[in-house]
């Protein structure tokens, strides 16, 4: 399977759109996170220059970390892709004896505990995404505000089906810590997808004021 990030936009799709296990909505929720990242890289970029020199310094953080948070994201969609890919192996597995009934078992238990791992991480990195949209909010460049909002959103809807794509897996995973884990992380989804939706409130009052 040819990685997400290499893989030209129109294939993707395709591949996307296609009878395949993976890429799925997991991926897709990377990609999401991965455009809100650079978005995000974009507004910081274009607020350079002496008007926003008092906030320079952080600025350049924020780029560099979009940056980051854009990579990861990438790689993300492609482990999410490859997790699902197991699922499906250990799902396939011979369960004719009872030995082979308990493998299988076992093997789907570690697979959705992979499977459940990358969007996990995701809504972690959706988190930050949204944390530099809003401190980018009072100090980027107004010019391209509508671009914090887009973040802000993109971030949003890779939070949102990140959360999906855990809970689904969530019910088949065997480690008791591991499910615990899992279930404290989707407990930050809610206040994090309200936090997105007040960044893209507040550009909106200003576009009208």
């Amino acid at each position: 399977m040819s990685a997400v990030r290499t893989t030209p936009l129109d294939a993707y799709l395709g591949r996307l759109a296609a009878r395949e296990p993976a890429p799925g909505g997991g991926a897709a929720a990377a990609v999401h996170a991965a455009q809100g990242a650079a978005l995000v890289a974009m507004v910081a970029r274009y607020s350079t220059g002496p008007k926003y020199a008092a906030h320079a310094e952080r600025l350049a953080e924020i780029t560099t970390e979009a940056d980051d948070l854009r990579e990861r994201a990438l790689t993300l969609a492609d482990e999410d892709a490859a997790a699902f890919t197991a699922v499906t192996d250990a799902y396939r597995l011979p369960k004719n004896t009872p030995e082979e009934k308990s493998a299988r078992s076992g093997a789907i238990a570690a697979a959705l505990l992979g499977a459940a791992t990358p969007p996990a991480a995701l809504l972690s990195l959706a988190e930050r995404i949204v944390s530099l949209a809003e401190e980018l909010l009072p100090v980027g460049n107004p010019n391209v505000v509508t671009d914090v909002a887009a973040a802000a959103e993109a971030a949003r809807a890779a939070a949102s089906t990140a959360r999906v794509n855990v809970e689904i897996n969530l019910g088949g995973i065997k480690d008791a810590e591991a499910r615990e884990r899992l279930t404290a992380t989707l407990g930050r989804t809610e206040p994090l997808l309200a936090r997105a939706e007040a960044v893209t409130t507040e550009v909106r009052d200003r576009l009208r004021s």
